[in-house]
């Protein structure tokens, strides 16, 4: 069948809204956030209903055309951008937003893959429940990439990342069969637990659309607070003392260094310095609860207890709802100044907690012996050791020399972390970007395993091809 036979035979199942064709109607599917671009793929699929996905798998299966699961743009490492070749499909969720059912007391919700995860958090509240995945990009990203990706973000030394937070799955798998594994049971034993394979999958085993999420009882008190603090041991040891006296009500614990701060008030006018004065690190933390504490007496107990043992050096509590945003958007306008600064190295790593001060003072000289004009950024998720070590090359390096400078730093910055015994990819995933440096530090027997898995699931190679493992030939 030709090129436009195939692309026929699919618009008639998928009918005039289902698939895009022109190169403009396309050009939105071919960026992620950070604006990388690959290609321009064979068609954009727009299924409405799983019925509709299973047509088009089958479809692509029929005549051997590869398949781009695509959910809200919002991905880093080029999983779900189309290939340069132009030979790929995009299939895109995004018509498939329902939520088809919420039950408040069972604490599940069922929705599909096309779901914007903002709307799946505030329809889980007008039940009183509470959907806690927590990212930047949570009014565009869908459900089903952060599946494809095990999302993880603010909240995951509460809640945990996605792949605590899904209780079963319906997936359309590469040969067009589904497998129906919507699962609302918070123990089952039976088995394996095939659902947790195509969590973290990257939509390389099969195209997710619909899930069963695991909901928490709303939040209906939250404490927020901004802490100067003198080094990063202090945000070790006061991350170590908020664990013990919060206990499960501590729900976030981000390091921010000054450099951050200064990010976030270029890039927001309308904030201001957030303390009297400046400090070399910063902890944005925060306590939730749903029964009758009090939260004030809690945070300003360990605050005083900081205070005393020397870790905590001045602070902020936000006193209303809106204090705690604008504490917030030093965390969210942070991103935005970095962006703004042009090209630069992005990483997404985690070392054990306890390490983090020695990894840092590690591949800070690392990085800075090869490139002494660079310029790091590291802040992150310090409750479960997630550090985004970022680095903005020299200013006066030429623009067509930056990207092979960075990717030489990036190499000695994943030395170091193989010292730490740490991970590449903490939450982002693997993708394209990735690939090299994941495949070089798989052992033998992890990708005998790996490729076993993708070769059980798409024999044929059609389902995300060339994401996490390589082509095969």
């Amino acid at each position: 069948m030709e090129r436009n036979d195939f692309l026929d035979a699919l618009a008639e199942r998928l009918g005039e809204r289902g698939l895009l064709r022109a190169a403009d109607e396309m050009a939105r599917y071919v960026a992620d956030w950070a604006g990388d671009r690959l290609g321009m793929p064979r068609a954009v699929a727009r299924p409405a209903s799983t019925e509709e996905v299973v047509e088009t798998v089958r479809l692509c299966r029929e005549h051997g055309v590869a398949m781009v699961p695509q959910g809200g743009h919002s991905g880093l490492v080029g999983g779900a951008l189309p290939a340069a070749e132009g030979n790929e499909l995009i299939v895109s969720l995004e018509r498939m937003n329902r939520i088809r059912a919420i039950d408040p007391i069972n604490f599940t919700m069922t929705v599909e893959a096309g779901c914007i995860l903002e709307s799946v958090k505030q329809s889980a509240a007008e039940h009183e429940c509470e959907f806690p995945l927590a990212l930047g990009a949570q009014g565009s990203c869908q459900i089903g990439g952060n599946i494809a990706t095990n999302a993880g973000g603010l909240n995951v030394l509460r809640y945990g990342m996605m792949r605590q937070l899904v209780l079963g799955l319906e997936v359309v798998l590469p040969d067009g069969r589904l497998w129906n594994g919507l699962n609302a049971l918070h123990k089952d034993n039976r088995g394996y637990a095939l659902h947790q394979l195509f969590l973290g999958s990257e939509g390389t085993l099969g195209i997710v659309t619909g899930a069963v999420l695991k909901l928490s009882p709303r939040a209906n008190q939250a404490r927020t607070a901004l802490l100067g603090v003198p080094s990063l041991e202090a945000v070790i040891a006061l991350y170590g003392l908020a664990r013990r006296d919060c206990s499960d009500l501590l729900s976030a614990f981000e390091l921010i260094p000054r450099r951050c701060i200064e990010l976030a008030l270029e890039a927001t006018p309308s904030l201001s310095d957030p303390l009297d004065q400046p400090y070399p690190w910063y902890v944005l933390m925060e306590i939730s609860a749903s029964g009758p504490l009090d939260l004030t007496a809690l945070l300003e107990h360990l605050l005083e207890q900081g205070m005393v043992r020397e870790l905590v050096l001045d602070g902020a509590l936000a006193a209303s709802e809106a204090q705690s945003r604008q504490l917030w958007q030093f965390r969210e306008s942070m991103l935005e100044g970095q962006r703004r600064r042009g090209e630069h190295l992005r990483t997404d790593i985690s070392v054990p907690i306890s390490a983090i001060p020695a990894f840092f003072d590690a591949a800070n000289r690392s990085v800075m012996e090869a490139s002494p004009d660079c310029e790091i950024i590291a802040y992150g998720h310090i409750g479960d050791g997630n550090l985004h070590f970022n680095i903005l090359p020299p200013t006066t390096m030429p623009e067509a020399d930056k990207r092979q400078h960075l990717h030489a730093l990036e190499a000695r910055l994943f030395d170091v972390l193989d010292d730490f015994n740490g991970s590449i990819s903490a939450e982002h995933g693997i993708g394209r970007v990735k690939q090299p440096a994941y495949l070089a530090r798989l052992s033998p027997v992890e990708r005998e395993l790996a490729e076993g898995i993708k070769a059980l699931f798409d024999p044929d190679g059609l389902m995300n091809p060339g994401r996490i493992l390589p082509l095969r030939h």
